[in-house]
This record gives structure tokens, sequence and C-alpha cells, in this order.
């Protein structure tokens, strides 16, 4: 999976639409292998987006759980802590 895009389900509070938009974006850009398409390939670039973006909105609101949501806080010291571990101390 890209790393940049992250997690969405089951956080509290729910991802936002600028989220799932923005994942949906990477996700388009990691397939596609462009980062900002040519013009001939501008609105299927687009087009697709907005269909992940539309076709994550759904998966989201369909999926159920009974953990208790997750603290947004609290998982970024987590991967900011993984982070520390696997590439050493920020100087």
């Amino acid at each position: 999976m890209c790393r940049n895009i992250r997690t969405l389900h089951n956080f509290d509070p729910p991802a936002s639409d600028e989220e799932v938009q923005a994942a949906a974006l990477q996700y388009v850009r990691k397939i596609s292998g462009f980062t900002k398409p040519s013009r001939a390939n501008e609105e299927a670039f687009r087009r697709a987006v907005d269909e992940v973006t539309a076709a994550s909105t759904r998966l989201l609101a369909s999926l159920v759980t009974t953990a208790p949501p997750r603290d947004r806080e609290l998982e970024a010291a987590r991967a900011r802590q993984r982070a520390t571990v696997r590439f050493g101390q920020a100087r």
C-alpha cells in the first residue's frame, strides 16, 4: 500500500470529505504514474479521482465494527514513534 494513503476507517471524528479525496488522489497518482497528468489525460484523471472518492465514501459509510473509534492524535504519535525507530532521531 502506498505510504501516503492513510487508514480512514473507525476514527473519531470520522474522515472528512477532504481526507477521502486526498486518499483517492494519491491512489490515482500511484496507479497512473502521473503526479500531474498531461492536458490530454487531465479529464480522465479528474474523473478517476471523483469515482474513487465516491467509491471510498460509500465503502467507509457501509463498514461496521465493534471496536472503539481510534484517536487521531494517539495514532499520529504512534506513527511518529515508529518513524523515529525506523529512521533515527530527526536533526
